[in-house]
């Protein structure tokens, strides 16, 4: 049996999340990890180096809520609006969170923050379920996975809701 060290060096996965998968009973994930050499800290270097859609980017962003975290997925093809989570969670106020409460937040740095494993609040946005898979940072901003959206959003423990930014 291999540990979830071993399983994380060899698909490019952090180890801590390589954890909280074992954790999840999500051991399968690791193998279908991928990591690149280009750095996909972004949805579209994301999606460029995996050649899918910026809408199959599963972005995971902190937002500082009354001054309590919480973590929001959004599809990489879309912005937050952040009066919606404020609506949402019946917040006073909420405003994106800055590097160093992210990296405090959920021990990764912006690009390579994964859906799980955090202790937060998640609400993920519904316009992740328009795909059959999306895809996810694993703990660095050099790897990502594949997963169903559904699974992603029961998996995250995440509220599904509609926060996304409305265009037109």
């Amino acid at each position: 049996m291999t540990t979830a060290a071993t399983d994380a060096e060899e698909s490019g996965a952090h180890p801590r999340f390589a954890e909280a998968l074992r954790a999840l009973g999500l051991d399968d994930v690791l193998a279908r990890t991928r990591r690149f050499p280009e750095v996909t800290r972004t949805a579209a270097e994301a999606a460029a180096a995996i050649g899918c859609e910026l809408s199959q980017i599963r972005k995971s962003l902190i937002f500082a809520a009354d001054g309590v975290p919480v973590l929001v997925l959004m599809d990489g093809a879309s912005r937050v609006d952040v009066e919606r989570v404020r609506q949402e969670l019946g917040a006073g106020k909420v405003g994106r969170a800055d590097a160093a409460v992210v990296r405090e937040t959920t021990g990764y740095a912006i690009g390579g923050v994964p859906p799980f494993g955090h202790r937060t609040r998640v609400l993920a946005d519904r316009s992740l379920l328009a795909h059959d898979t999306v895809w996810a940072a694993a703990g660095t901003p050099h790897t990502v996975f594949p997963i169903p959206p559904k699974d992603l959003v029961a998996h995250a423990g995440a509220d599904l809701v509609d926060v996304r930014e409305r265009t037109g």
